[in-house]
């Protein structure tokens, strides 16, 4: 019994660790090409070295991490045309999601979302852009998890991981922010309406609207 604790403790542990470096290498606090060395990430996140390198391991496959042979990690780059070329992908299978999820949102779910479409509209309002950045994670989460379809929940989750970092970016820009918002209120307001064909025009729009954008910043 206490060996199946004990797993079960270093997998939530190597987890929480994981979503942490996937945060700061999606806020920039790590930059492309920067070295990840193990024994500076097991201070930063107070966890072992067995378990930094497990979450490394995780980072990896997500696209995030490069492995260096007996040279340890380093922050993968990510250049604008591999980003766009992710998003271009993205538009299919998101759509697929936001369409799915509309066919079967709950009253419940419905309450929540339109709870964060308010949130999201605040948050630009005020100006607090890293809150609105993310709202934008949660909205995409959600709609992962609500789909009910798995594979693509899994297929997103990789390629959202790859092209969340220039997506900061530019939401981290007020003018951006303020078209963007209006996009995502657009997918909610078509899921809400459980609307699917309406929900994956809006996907549809508001990524094609990103990938505009990240070419001018190109």
């Amino acid at each position: 019994m206490s060996t199946i604790t004990e797993s079960a403790s270093v997998e939530e542990s190597a987890g929480r660790v994981t979503d942490l470096i996937r945060r700061a290498i999606v806020r920039g606090e790590y930059v492309p090409n920067q070295r990840l060395i193990e024994a500076d990430l097991s201070d930063t996140f107070a966890a072992s070295r067995a378990t930094v390198r497990t979450a490394l391991l995780e980072l990896a496959n997500e696209g995030l991490v490069e492995r260096l042979p007996n040279r340890g990690s380093r922050v993968r780059a990510i250049s604008v045309e591999e980003a766009i070329e992710i998003l271009e992908v993205r538009i299919g299978v998101e759509g697929l999601c936001a369409a799915k999820t509309a066919g079967s949102i709950t009253d419940a779910q419905v309450d929540e979302f339109a709870r964060l479409r308010e949130r999201m509209l605040d948050a630009v309002t005020d100006g607090d852009l890293v809150e609105y950045s993310r709202l934008n994670q949660l909205l995409d989460q959600r709609v992962r998890e609500w789909s009910g379809h798995a594979t693509a929940a899994e297929v997103l989750g990789r390629l959202h991981a790859q092209s969340v970092r220039h997506q900061f970016k530019l939401s981290s820009r007020p003018q951006r922010a303020k078209v963007s918002v209006l996009e995502h209120v657009a997918i909610i307001d078509a899921i809400v309406a459980r609307d699917p064909d309406a929900a994956e025009r809006a996907v549809r729009v508001h990524l094609l609207s990103v990938i505009g954008a990240l070419r001018e910043v190109a």
